[in-house]
Formats: structure tokens, sequence, C-alpha cells
């Protein structure tokens, strides 16, 4: 993936993270809530994002897991 998507998963999830902990810390609801609803918003945001990246890889699924190629794995 290309930085730009990069960022926005990093963006996200540091945002989500954040309400979590805010919520373990008894913060005001109605900051919780606004959080919540630009986390929600940031993850739309996001998987847009990562789903319309120009990304191109030489991969195929006969590559299956590149730690376990099946070429070498034991049966």
């Amino acid at each position: 993936m290309q930085s730009t998507s990069m960022f926005w998963v990093g963006i996200t999830t540091l945002l989500l993270v954040m309400v979590t902990i805010m919520v373990a810390m008894d913060f005001p609801f109605n900051w919780v809530f606004y959080l919540t609803v630009l986390g929600q918003i940031l993850i739309v945001y996001m998987v847009y994002k990562v789903l319309t990246e120009n990304y191109q890889t030489e991969k195929t699924f006969e590559d299956f897991y590149e730690d376990c190629p099946i070429s070498e794995r034991l049966h």
C-alpha cells in the first residue's frame, strides 16, 4: 500500500484507540459520542481509500502465503 492509505489506516486506528481510552477514563459522553461518530466516518473513508488505491502486485493465488508456499508444504 502507498503511504497515503497507510496514513488513513493509522489515523483511524489512533482515533478509535483514543475513544476506547476515553471511555475507560470516564470522559464526558458528548466527547466520546462525537469522536465515535468521527471514527465511523473515518472507517468508511479509510476503506474507500484502501480499495481505490492503484496497487499492483506480481503475486497470484498460486503463491498462497509468502511464509508458507504450497510447493514447500508437507502433507
